[in-house]
């Protein structure tokens, strides 16, 4: 993607994003009192989608696909029923749930192909909202303007699509008297067919992918706040379907007919724990002052009943290492919230505690892979798995397997070279986690900045003629890669462009480049305590006793200006090192025939003074800031694993307090690197605190 994109006025974008009454085969749909919005997204006059071809395959298709694509014998459902009615839109399910399958097994093209074949005009219900999901994940994988905007056609149609098999709006009366019910929107619900309400739950799916993409491709605040609108929209009619479900089996437990009303199918009820599901999620992860809005409009996020729904699809709980419900008794959305809860208990766990279940996505994971073995999706969940328990060298090889799976979607292989870097950063391979950021650097287009810096920092810490050179060359050019989304800069992309204006203003030099890219990453939390010990902690304490030959006369080191700020970053690291010899992440397996050269409670003394020297050093800090937050933090879960917590609670809330901290007054103005980030990881400490739990 061209990096200065998402800068530029684009033509079309305001008709590709305007909204008014569909017209469709020759008639106005009305709006739906599920939702405030007046109407659906307009899809066959946008100026920037009036190419997408609704009736062939993307032409992208071709230029993902690497290598042979394998052609398994594969067991297709019936043949569609022609010619097409609305009525009969729910005998579609058993083929878009073989074609979700073959997308679970690496099959992704001949999923692809399948969709087509069976509706090329795209007037299917569910096979025309199903090939515009392949082509949202198609579109996020490559990040590329003509696949994000192919993308948006496709799910818009979709959206619309959905729209002609949603109920017509009530009569203003009806809608009245509902509203001083208060019993509009289950009444309604009600009252549709079982095809009206599939629409639906389709409906607010598609809205949903729509409006991802649109967050993801708009280049300012305007079109930011249309597509998040449409998320309210999306959010409102899950809630009054998720509500509509409540009573539906509320109203079955009255009766003695079980927890569950039987005439409800497992498709639909798998649909609204999705959807239900994630809106809680999202919403609970809002910062704080975002969440205090959206809560004025009546949206509140609960984590705990979120997970519990998407845990409900699957009927997984923690007491059975086995889910309760079956691959033959699944809604055909079941696969689909096993992979929201392992994002989140895998991805997400970096930036929260509360909910996070490592077990749980143990027993999500295992399941899966007997299902699909060669599933491309959960051999990546695999990996991460492996890299949140502190065991690198497995991660690398559920990535490698990753990537041998399935040659048709070569940007998935970017995922596994992204996790791959991380994890070989962690075992301190530098040319092995080398090799992969320049893979990223030359193939992928989600941030050329973060690739072209990796591999730069990389090349400053291997040394060599050549490779400062080479890394130099690399350095000059980040800060002109970087891209925004809807107007804003990319936090990490900031981070990474000051790191290389500072370096090309010093000649070519960083001290320890890669281990502090290491510890931003989480690769020295991840590292076994041997690797720390005898790999990365000589490094810091190398740079140490280089440093303190200049401690008396720090104006003749580097450019006379350059001292502090690498002092303070050789101590901030130092002390992350100790922490995490000292006390591993609370995830970690640990080897018990490893062999820890420092004793606990010597790395634990070492940390906190080398912690306790930053905060001392701090005003000297002309650039490099954002060491004194982070080591405020990292003192705070070193003193949390000591179990001092109110002494942890202090320095949490020191981070969090907005205040300036032990820095100059240049480093009191505007905010740090990574400083949201930072704010997010220390709400998580202080919920891990609240709860007992290890730090």
């Amino acid at each position: 993607m061209d990096a200065s994109r998402a800068n530029l006025a684009r033509p079309g974008l305001q008709s590709a994003y305007s909204d008014g009454y569909l017209t469709h085969n020759g008639h106005t749909t009305p709006p739906s009192p599920l939702t405030d919005s007046p109407s659906v997204p307009a899809i066959f006059s946008s100026a920037s989608t009036s190419n997408t071809d609704f009736t062939s395959l993307p032409s992208d298709v071709s230029k993902l696909c690497l290598g042979t694509i394998k052609k398994p014998v594969l067991v297709e459902p019936p043949a569609v029923t022609w010619p097409y009615s609305n009525a009969t839109a729910l005998d579609d399910i058993t083929g878009i749930a073989y074609a979700l399958d073959m997308f679970l097994k690496s099959l992704m093209v001949e999923s692809e192909e399948y969709c087509h074949r069976c509706d090329p005009k795209k007037e299917r219900l569910y096979f025309a909202t199903g090939f515009g999901l392949i082509q949202c994940v198609k579109a996020l994988m490559s990040y590329e303007d003509d696949d994000l905007l192919s993308a948006i056609g496709h799910t818009k149609h979709g959206n619309a699509i959905a729209n002609e098999h949603r109920k017509k709006a009530a009569s203003l009366p009806f809608r009245l008297a509902g509203y001083v019910t208060g019993s509009s929107g289950t009444n309604w619900v009600k009252s549709m067919t079982a095809v009206e309400r599939h629409a639906e739950l389709v409906y607010a799916e598609s809205l949903f992918e729509k409006a991802l993409l649109g967050i993801v491709y708009s280049g300012d605040w305007l079109a930011f706040i249309k597509e998040a609108l449409n998320m309210r929209s999306t959010m409102q009619v899950y809630r009054q379907l998720g509500k509509f479900l409540d009573q539906m089996d509320a109203e079955a437990r009255a009766r003695g007919e079980g927890p569950e009303d039987k005439s409800i199918d497992e498709h639909f009820r798998s649909g609204v724990y999705l959807g239900v599901g994630l809106s809680h999620l999202i919403l609970s992860l809002m910062p704080a002052r975002l969440a205090t809005l959206v809560e004025l409009f009546g949206y509140k996020g609960n984590r705990r009943a979120g997970l519990a729904l998407l845990q409900k699809a699957g009927g997984w709980t923690k007491e059975s290492s086995n889910p309760s419900v079956s691959e033959a008794n699944e809604g055909v959305r079941r696969s689909l919230c096993d992979m929201v809860l392992l994002i989140f208990h895998l991805f997400l766990s970096g930036f929260t505690h509360d909910g996070v279940d490592i077990l749980m996505a143990q027993k999500i994971v295992d399941w899966n892979l007997k299902r699909y073995p060669e599933g491309v999706f959960f051999l990546l969940a695999q990996g991460r798995l492996s890299l949140c328990r502190s065991q690198p060298a497995r991660a690398i090889a559920s990535y490698q397997k990753a990537m041998s799976v399935q040659t048709q979607y070569r940007n998935l292989h970017h995922v596994s070279f992204w996790e791959m870097a991380v994890s070989n950063l962690a075992l301190w391979e530098i040319e092995e986690s080398l090799k992969c950021w320049r893979n990223l650097h030359e193939e992928s287009t989600w941030s050329k900045a973060v690739y072209a810096y990796g591999v730069a920092a990389l090349l400053i810490q291997l040394g060599g003629e050549a490779e400062q050179a080479e890394g130099l060359r690399l350095m000059t050019e980040v800060p002109k890669l970087r891209q925004r989304i809807a107007g804003k800069s990319i936090p990490l992309e900031k981070f990474v462009a000051r790191k290389a204006r500072k370096c090309e203003a010093q000649g070519g030099r960083l001290l320890l480049p890669a281990l502090e890219l290491a510890y931003i990453f989480h690769a020295v939390a991840r590292a076994s305590r041997p690797v720390i010990a005898e790999q990365m902690l000589p490094l810091v304490e190398a740079a140490l006793v280089e440093l303190k030959q200049y401690e008396g006369a720090p104006q003749t080191y580097g450019n006379g200006a350059e001292f502090w700020d690498d002092w303070c970053l050789a101590r901030h690291l130092e002390g992350a090192c100790l922490r995490y010899i000292a006390y591993p992440g609370p995830d970690a397996l640990l080897n018990p025939d490893e062999v820890v050269p420092i004793p606990q409670t010597d790395a634990a003394q070492r940390a906190s003074a080398a912690f306790r020297a930053v905060f001392a050093n701090g005003p000297n800090i002309q650039l490099d800031h954002y060491i004194v937050y982070h080591s405020h933090f990292e003192y705070g879960r070193l003193l949390a694993c000591m179990g001092d917590k109110e002494g942890a609670r202090t320095q949490f809330d020191l981070v969090l307090s907005g205040k300036p901290l032990e820095v100059n007054t240049m480093g009191g103005k505007g905010k740090y690197s990574l400083e949201n980030d930072l704010h997010m990881r220390t709400n998580a400490a202080l919920e891990a605190l609240d709860e007992d739990k290890r730090l």
